[in-house]
């Protein structure tokens, strides 16, 4: 399929495009500054500009027949009120003005949009499925809204896929790249009381089941794109402390993260259990399905 793809030059970006290429598919971005994109990726793939704020040409669409979602505003900085703007409006408009041109382009027939599984909100130890109702926090606000504007591709035909990306473990970026250094001086723990589950998932695992959710035509609605088990915030320490042989037993305290991060520290401090039921009935097979032998193979 000719497949367009927003967020190539994040985290995730760059290696899916390559996953994409290796399975035969047209890549074709879409990117604010689309240069700077396609000059990090391979020769062969095309690109458009697309900006969360601005409304997207059908013609950047031109005979896509796929659209593969992942833009969004990071949201690991201090939730500010702009900041807050930002997270929601990159997420929500963004997927507004793509549906639509979407919608008009008229050749899309699979859609697979990102979401995040801060829609279930902090749950304690409560079992999650794509069944289970959302929270009413901020990052569950968002998402809520998130998925609703995507869900609005469905209304043309367009198969919709949502996918609740939990938290995703690799070394070069998100969580883990931001503990690493304090576990490695030894001088790393828990996070708060460290009974907050942490739904983790390796990054092939992540970029396997976007594949997955784009290639499989009776997937439709959420998908929760985490690991069969998760663990709780200090097994994770734990875990990561062994692997790293260094000691994990300083905890930072709830107050110090609220005092450092603000508001976004409802994010660290609360955790939610989901579980990948619809990837595990619909035949999805792990390539790294728990923690210990995943953190060996990243850093042992």
């Amino acid at each position: 399929m000719k497949v367009a793809l927003t967020g190539a030059s994040g985290f995730l970006g760059p290696l899916f495009v390559q996953r994409l290429l290796e399975k035969g598919h047209n890549v074709h971005v879409l990117a604010r500054d689309v240069k700077r994109a396609l000059g990090r990726l391979p020769q062969g793939v095309t690109g458009a500009f697309f900006d969360a704020a601005t409304p997207l040409s059908p013609d950047a669409l031109e005979g896509v027949e796929a659209v593969v979602h992942l833009a969004g505003e990071p949201v690991a900085q201090r939730w500010t009120v702009q900041a807050r703007q930002r997270i929601y409006d990159s997420r929500v408009v963004g997927t507004r003005l793509l549906v639509e041109a979407m919608r008009t382009a008229g050749t899309v027939r699979h859609f697979v949009s990102a979401s995040a599984i801060g829609y279930y909100g902090d749950r304690g130890a409560e079992p999650l499925t794509e069944s289970s109702p959302p929270g009413d926090d901020f990052l569950a606000q968002v998402c809520r809204d998130w998925e609703a504007e995507a869900q609005q591709a469905a209304t043309a035909d367009i198969r919709t896929v949502m996918a609740r990306i939990g938290v995703v473990v690799h070394p070069e970026g998100g969580a883990l790249k931001q503990v690493l250094p304090v576990f490695r001086l030894g001088v790393g723990g828990k996070m708060g009381s460290g009974q907050q589950y942490m739904s983790w998932v390796d990054r092939e695992d992540t970029l396997g089941l976007l594949l997955f959710a784009l290639e499989h035509p009776k997937l439709t609605g959420p998908l929760n794109v985490t690991a069969p088990e998760p663990v709780t915030n200090a097994e994770f320490a734990r875990l990561l402390g062994t692997v790293l042989h260094r000691p994990a037993v300083l905890p930072v305290p709830a107050f110090v993260l609220k005092a450092v991060m603000g508001e976004m520290s409802e994010a660290v401090l609360g955790g939610q259990r989901v579980l990948p039921r619809r990837a595990l009935e619909a035949g999805y097979r792990f390539q790294h399905p728990e923690l210990p032998e995943t953190l060996r193979a990243l850093l042992g």
